[in-house]
């Protein structure tokens, strides 16, 4: 029974996002308000993260933008054949970037982006029914993406960033054992690693009219080693979870191949469109080794079968006058989880994304940009079947975002 109660229920540095799976789209203000597109539009040192061939043909010397989001998200679960009800009482997520640019010659320019594009927070209450699976969880992923662009020629731009990935995860949850005071055991699973990958694109201006891009992010693989697994239990049992337990545990972040268009209708709209490939089957299992072993406390494989899939995005602009541009855009996001494998603490469902915003020009240099992005899951009726935990899920969040932009 312990064994497969740590088996099911320790496995959960995945989280659920406000994107599918654990990944984060709120990336930039103006890229946000128009459904996240971005791969075939020149918005300025945002394309450090959607495509580097683009910043090679950016107008200004530099560009520097940052901005944040605040994210108010909640997920209701209703217990397969039961009256039972549950909703998270999530706190505030705050996802941020940082992107500057510089054009060093007239071919080759230069940025750096600091940007959290992997992590979440989620907060069940700590006595609801999948207590065993999760109680809280917080996930963070940090980028720092340095990065080159060359201008091959007028029309087409190609640029590649590293990425440099801090990662970090706590989180809680209780276990099925009661000591004599009548409290819960429960364990705390913390720990922070360091991974690399690298951000390619390609950009091409077809005409004054039309655009494209190319933009493939790589897997980063995010191997911990020495992570702390801190147990509670009751006195009787501490020989079983020692104290000082460690692990070794590895989660991908998936890689993602994107293609744009962008069309400029006319001087003051804009059109754009993102078609994006997510390499989820890189997340087929999440195996924990810990150290040291015991009969109760055996190192653990813990299937998740992520499948591949697709984010079709659409978004506009249009330049009301000199001081304001306005934004809108939506997206659909497939889940990657399959049926069986619907876990509570990355409760997947295909998400419908709705968004809009503006930038204002404070003067000629600033500009004010703001975005606000609705997202609602489709009704999933699913479980996770190592742990027979069956119902259906419901989320939805409202994330406003604010930035500035500073050119010249």
């Amino acid at each position: 029974m312990n064994r497969l109660i740590f088996a099911v229920l320790l496995a959960t540095l995945a989280v659920n996002s406000y994107a599918e799976g654990y990944q984060v789209n709120v990336q930039s203000q103006k890229n946000t308000a128009m459904g996240h597109t971005g791969t075939a539009l020149m918005l300025g040192a945002s394309s450090i993260h959607f495509n580097p061939g683009a910043l090679s043909l950016m107008e200004k010397t530099y560009d520097f933008t940052l901005g944040g989001n605040f994210v108010l998200s909640d997920i209701t679960f209703s217990k397969q054949n039961s009256m039972y009800q549950a909703e998270t009482n999530n706190p505030t997520g705050t996802p941020f970037y940082f992107y500057g640019a510089v054009r060093l010659t007239d071919r080759l320019a230069a940025g750096l982006g600091v940007n959290t594009p992997f992590g979440n927070s989620l907060a069940w209450n700590k006595d609801w029914d999948g207590r065993y699976l999760i109680q809280d969880i917080s996930l963070k992923a940090i980028v720092v993406q340095p990065t080159l662009s060359f201008k091959i020629s007028d029309k087409l731009g190609f640029g590649v960033g590293a990425m440099i990935v801090f990662g970090g995860v706590d989180l809680n949850k209780a276990l099925p054992l009661m000591g004599q005071d009548g409290e819960e055991a429960h364990v705390n699973i913390n720990g922070s690693t360091t991974a690399f990958g690298f951000n390619a694109g390609l950009y091409f201006q077809a005409s004054d009219a039309l655009s494209f891009g190319l933009d493939y992010r790589s897997k980063v693989s995010m191997k911990m080693e020495g992570g702390d697994a801190k147990f509670s239990v009751p006195s009787s049992l501490a020989a079983a979870f020692p104290a000082n337990t460690k692990f070794d545990a590895e989660l991908p972040l998936p890689a993602n191949l994107t293609f744009g268009a962008g069309l400029k209708v006319n001087e003051k709209f804009t059109l754009a469109v993102d078609l994006q490939y997510v390499f989820w089957d890189a997340y087929q299992e999440l195996v924990f080794d810990f150290e040291p072993n015991t009969p109760q406390l055996e190192d653990s494989k813990n299937p998740r079968n992520y499948e591949n899939t697709l984010i079709y995005r659409l978004g506009a602009e249009y330049v009301v006058s000199k001081k304001l541009i306005v934004r809108a855009g939506a997206y659909y996001d497939e889940t990657p989880i399959p049926d069986d494998f619907v876990n509570p603490e990355t409760p997947g469902m295909n998400k419908i994304g709705v968004s809009g915003g503006a930038s204002y020009m404070l003067t000629n240099n600033w500009s004010l940009d703001a975005s606000i992005l609705y997202i609602t899951g489709v009704e999933r009726e699913a479980g996770y079947q190592p742990a027979n935990f069956y119902g259906a899920y419901n989320s939805r969040a409202i994330i406003p975002g604010i930035g500035i932009t500073y050119t010249f």
